[in-house]
């Protein structure tokens, strides 16, 4: 595939998004379009007027208010974009490529795929060298996945692929037996899966879990631990507080990015390897499969999105593919009128 849409620099073109902030620090994205025109309600500015400026250039609305023009980073994007299940945060994001070590030229595994936010990270961590194989059990959300990451390439990349099913039947036929470097797993139920990805990956490769709660995080550790396949598992979470700074105010913010979900890593151990025993204290209780059972209850609290919210989050995400596909010009097909998205 040629030049990502999303990793374009130097003066705007034909088709790329562009994020207008306002007075008031006000975003609304765009897509550059030949004729088209932004509109607010302080006024309208023209694509045309847009088309050819450099990165990063200020331009007027036609009663003099100003926006600042800028691509969107990754991080801008995968906030803005089309949601058909809650995303991974780009402080998480930024976390798992680094706790996972994703390198480029990486074989990575990938379940569920979301709405794609892991996967635009994990498609630039690997480069065009690397491979990545998606799996999702619900093909609307795959759906709005592939919108979205079609929209912030401007094409469908070549070394991405998106799996409907279950990972742990549907893994053995992508992936041979240890030829994975990492497998990301962001889904309610992980240590279902854990079979299948011992034999997918590679010895010394990672498995990495983002878990949303503490039942969770407990119990697919557990599961780790008993496979005596994997490396003692390390748990962590991440918190972002920003802070103030202007002169000599300089404090924290009031508001932070606190708990999102917890990370949880272990390694793949060679076959027939026995890990040393660790030293540990006794521990004060003792538990059986039935305590994990009931400390981990079925329902763990999926938040559901309504059919027919996300058959329009899936509408938008299609369309913004078509505007970027056909902008790039990969895609003949006809389109609808661009609608301006704040």
């Amino acid at each position: 595939m040629s030049e990502s849409r999303g990793e374009r620099s130097g003066p705007f073109q034909v088709g790329d998004r562009v994020q207008l902030t306002g007075p008031k620090g006000r975003m609304h994205t765009i897509t550059l379009e030949p004729g088209q025109v932004f509109h607010s309600h302080k006024g309208i500015i023209a694509h045309d007027e847009i088309i050819g400026l450099p990165d990063g250039s200020v331009v007027a609305n036609q009663v003099g208010i100003e926006y600042l023009a800028l691509r969107p980073l990754l991080s801008d994007f995968v906030m803005s974009m089309p949601r058909g299940a809650a995303i991974v945060y780009p402080k998480d994001a930024a976390q798992i490529l680094a706790q996972a070590d994703i390198f480029p030229g990486a074989t990575v595994v990938e379940a569920g795929v979301g709405s794609g936010a892991l996967s635009l990270w994990l498609l630039r961590a690997i480069g065009p060298q690397g491979r990545l194989h998606s799996f999702e059990r619900r093909d609307d959300f795959a759906g709005v996945a592939r919108g979205n990451v079609a929209t912030f390439h401007g094409a469908d990349p070549e070394n991405w692929t998106i799996t409907l099913g279950d990972l742990a039947e549907a893994l053995p036929e992508v992936a041979p037996e240890a030829s994975v470097d990492r497998v990301v797993l962001d889904m309610l139920a992980p240590w279902e899966c854990l079979g299948a990805v011992s034999t997918a990956l590679k010895p010394g490769g990672v498995l990495l879990c983002y878990i949303a709660t503490v039942t969770q995080l407990s119990r697919v550790a557990e599961a780790i631990r008993a496979t005596g396949e994997y490396t003692e598992p390390q748990s962590s979470e991440t918190m972002v507080r920003g802070w103030h700074v202007q002169g000599l105010a300089v404090r924290p913010d009031h508001r932070m990015i606190a708990h999102t979900g917890f990370l949880l890593t272990a390694r793949r151990l060679a076959p027939d390897t026995v890990l040393p025993e660790l030293k540990r204290r006794p521990s004060k209780t003792e538990f059986s499969d039935e305590d994990v059972e009931l400390w981990t209850p079925g329902a763990l609290g999926e938040r559901q999105v309504s059919d027919k919210v996300l058959r329009k989050r899936a509408r938008a995400a299609d369309a913004a593919a078509a505007r970027s596909r056909e902008g790039s010009g990969l895609d003949d097909a006809p389109t609808e009128p661009p609608a301006e998205a704040e």
